[in-house]
């Protein structure tokens, strides 16, 4: 991702997408994701919903700079599904997704080139039936103040339009917001002008 880049795409909830070729069925689930813990989980509900399917392929990308991502045939030759199926979000430049293709084997061999294009074409159909949306990278900071300073806090973060995730008021005040990468300078030039403010990056979202 280039130092000005603060955007990226994804999809906004799952999808499904459907091909068929020679009596054999591809089932494409595509998800929003962001949590390789859940793959697994993700892979058991397919399984337990298709119990008599041969194959359940998979491949995610992860992170806004789109640098993670995994693959696996689960069993089809080397490089038929996994690598079609990340192709195809590669095409598509969406990260923080994961498409399973689920095959039911129709009995004839589809050969390498079969096998290929329908991973392809299976999670290109539940791609397409997705929406895909623009998001920002966001950072998260924790800014933490005196309760007398509530009112210049909250009118910086009402200029500047930034979203509260968790906020604490007591005599010492908390506040998490999310400032967009490309604004971060210009909000932390502001916070460093109010003085007894102070605030901390956390993490990125």
């Amino acid at each position: 991702m280039s130092l000005f880049e603060d955007t990226y795409l994804t999809i906004d909830q799952s999808n499904e997408g459907l091909f068929r070729d020679k009596g054999s069925k591809f089932v494409a689930y595509a998800y929003p994701f962001e949590n390789e813990e859940k793959l697994n989980d993700i892979i058991a509900e397919l399984r337990a919903l298709h119990p008599k399917a041969r194959h359940y392929c998979w491949a995610y990308r992860l992170t806004p700079d789109r640098s993670v991502f995994r693959l696996s045939d689960d069993g089809e030759p080397s490089g038929t599904a996994g690598r079609p199926i990340l192709n195809t979000l590669l095409s598509k430049n969406v990260t923080n997704v994961l498409v399973v293709v689920v095959r039911y084997f129709g009995g004839t061999l589809l050969g390498v080139p079969g096998l290929i294009n329908a991973y392809k074409a299976a999670t290109q159909e539940a791609l397409d039936a997705a929406r895909i949306i623009e998001k920002t990278v966001n950072d998260v900071y924790r800014i933490t103040f005196d309760y007398l300073q509530m009112n210049e806090v909250m009118r910086l973060v009402k200029e500047e339009d930034l979203p509260i995730l968790k906020q604490a008021f007591d005599n010492n005040c908390s506040m998490d917001v999310e400032v967009r990468k490309l604004r971060v300078n210009q909000v932390v030039e502001k916070l460093d002008m109010l003085s007894g403010v102070q605030y901390a990056y956390l993490h990125t979202l």
